[in-house]
């Protein structure tokens, strides 16, 4: 990981595996990522592109599958045109989520590298708190 990083965590009270179904289901994250829709195979080296709208904004973010450990870690980079930045390497981040299970619950830990500012950082963890908390909402009313 590079420069800055947000963090963000959860603990939530379902199985690794079904946080991870709900991680990598496109249904299940549109229900919880701020109606984002994701297309991608789940394979290391596919493309992965969120579409949606952010604060009235139209969105088609994109990125690469890098590591897929089932139930355990999931990593992906991300760029957002919205950053208002060129797509270039240099400006995507690496997202990196951490799942460990104890018994019927699990601490999910998500990294954003790569922020240009620590306001940038705050910025991007208050919103990936935000999804975890989207994400435990849903998986707990079930």
């Amino acid at each position: 990981m590079t420069g800055r990083i947000a963090t963000a965590a959860v603990d939530i009270a379902a199985t690794p595996q079904r946080v991870w179904t709900a991680l990598t289901d496109p249904d299940e994250i549109e229900k919880y990522m701020f109606g984002s829709r994701v297309e991608t195979d789940w394979k290391p080296g596919s493309p992965i592109v969120w579409k949606g709208e952010y604060e009235g904004r139209r969105y088609e973010d994109k990125g690469e599958v890098i590591e897929v450990q089932p139930d355990r870690r999931l990593v992906v980079t991300h760029f957002s045109p919205l950053s208002g930045q060129p797509d270039e390497p240099d400006n995507y981040h690496t997202l990196t989520y951490e799942l460990q299970g104890s018994g019927s619950s699990t601490h999910v830990e998500l990294r954003q590298d790569n922020n240009g500012s620590a306001e940038e950082a705050e910025h991007s963890a208050a919103n990936w708190q935000m999804m975890l908390g989207g994400l435990k909402q849903h998986l707990e009313a079930e």
